[in-house]
């Protein structure tokens, strides 16, 4: 911003900078804006250490070991960042404990935030089915994804499709059948 404050831009290249910039950072009530969090992490480092410092650690930093040295304590409650779960039926917050928020978020950027899936079993049962196991690493599969995603493993591997997972503590094994999916506690 400061920058662009800087060069002889034109009115209207002025006004669709601004746009764009308020769209990008704008913080939402539902998710967490990365690029909101972030900016608000840089300005509190600048005000603390200077612009420097605000430099070099985006220079030696990667997204994980950012979250974990510079989301304090002080910026998860100026920002009333908190975990939600579902609890019953109901999504709620469940923890506000700002290390718990933080190391969260840095274990969410663990594999660029994608899950670990290991075929375990290109032949389970002897049946020619496909056995998969989720490496959890203490965030639970998006299970709506799951159960949209797993007929289409279907449909490649021409079997029925075994997923092993974790869900609220338990072990649980989702199996698509070629019909619809089935989950079983383990």
């Amino acid at each position: 911003m400061r920058i662009l404050r800087e060069l002889p831009l034109t009115g209207q290249e002025s006004i669709d900078y601004a746009k764009l910039n308020a769209q990008v950072i704008q913080p939402s009530k539902t998710s967490i804006n990365p690029y909101y969090l972030g900016l608000k992490m840089f300005e509190d480092i600048e005000g603390k250490h200077g612009r420097d410092a605000m430099f070099e650690i985006r220079e030696v930093d990667s997204d994980q070991s950012f979250l974990r040295n510079y989301l304090t304590k002080d910026l998860v409650e100026k920002l009333d960042l908190y975990l939600f779960g579902k609890v019953g039926l109901q999504w709620k917050v469940v923890d506000k404990g700002w290390e718990n928020i933080r190391d969260t978020l840095a274990n969410s950027k663990t594999n660029g935030g994608f899950p670990v899936l290991l075929v375990k079993d290109g032949d389970y049962m002897s049946n020619g089915e496909l056995f998969i196991e989720h490496q959890y690493e203490g965030i639970e599969l998006d299970i709506k994804y799951l159960e949209k995603t797993i007929p289409h493993l279907h449909y490649l591997w021409g079997r029925n499709v075994h997923l092993k997972t974790v869900v609220e503590t338990r072990n649980v094994v989702f199996t698509y059948d070629g019909k619809r999916t089935h989950r079983r506690f383990i």
